[in-house]
């Protein structure tokens, strides 16, 4: 058997960036601080814990995906108590992540893990890393914190839009306009309080409305998506303020 097959490794590529950007972002806009150490620690051994149980349910709770599931358990609470005890305050933003986790778990046991409200409720909890990640460093602007997140959400949110009109929705023209409605919206939203980086939501737009008419590689796309991601982490950290 292999890791893959026993829940070991997640197979989800495109989580990669939608975990490490909103804590990264957060971390550079509030200052580099040790804490955030194992702080990427417990936030990568958490994501693999939810990818194990999330195997475990959508498989019917089958024994091959029980070893990865427990190892990553025990090692998400050693980091999880350690992250604690270094830093008690961050604490209070645990009842935040409890429904996009909930939701997450209840879609994987329904095997509805890539449904759209389930894509979208694991981007929340990603976005809200980013407020997590700037609290555990030296930042005090916690407005600002939220402004960035925000703009995480309003982005990865419309990756799960933008992927799904590419490959799963592709030739739907009415999810193709929804699409292009979340990135409108999103770039209307990011106006209101930076200019610079709705420019780039509104390439983002353009981009939703015109790539679906062109057929492109999952891998393709993946790999369009990391500059998108950058691009969007970088603008956010030296513009939004």
């Amino acid at each position: 058997m292999s890791a893959r097959s026993a829940g070991w490794v997640p197979q989800q590529h495109g989580a990669w960036a939608m975990l490490a950007s909103p804590l990264l972002l957060g971390a550079l806009a509030s200052g580099l601080a040790w804490i955030h150490l194992p702080l990427t620690a417990f936030w990568f051994a958490g994501y693999f814990l939810f990818y194990a149980s999330s195997m475990w349910l959508k498989s019917g709770r089958k024994a091959r995906y029980l070893p990865a599931t427990r190892a990553y358990a025990v090692l998400a609470a050693v980091l999880g108590v350690a992250v604690a005890v270094a830093q008690p305050g961050l604490l209070r933003w645990v009842p935040w992540f409890l429904v996009p986790l909930g939701v997450g778990l209840w879609a994987a046991a329904h095997r509805q893990e890539r449904a759209l409200l389930a894509g979208l409720t694991t981007v929340l909890a990603s976005a809200l890393m980013t407020v997590v990640a700037y609290d555990a460093g030296p930042g005090e602007d916690l407005r600002r914190a939220a402004v960035l997140a925000l703009g995480q959400f309003l982005y990865f949110g419309g990756t799960v839009w933008y992927v799904k009109s590419m490959i799963r929705e592709r030739g739907n023209l009415g999810f193709r306009g929804l699409s292009v409605g979340w990135h409108a919206l999103s770039t209307l939203a990011v106006a209101a309080f930076c200019l610079p980086l709705a420019a780039v939501f509104a390439v983002l737009t353009l981009r939703a409305w015109i790539v679906p008419r062109f057929s492109f590689s999952p891998k393709q796309i993946g790999v369009a998506e990391i500059g998108s991601t950058v691009a969007v982490a970088l603008m956010s950290l030296v513009t939004v303020s």
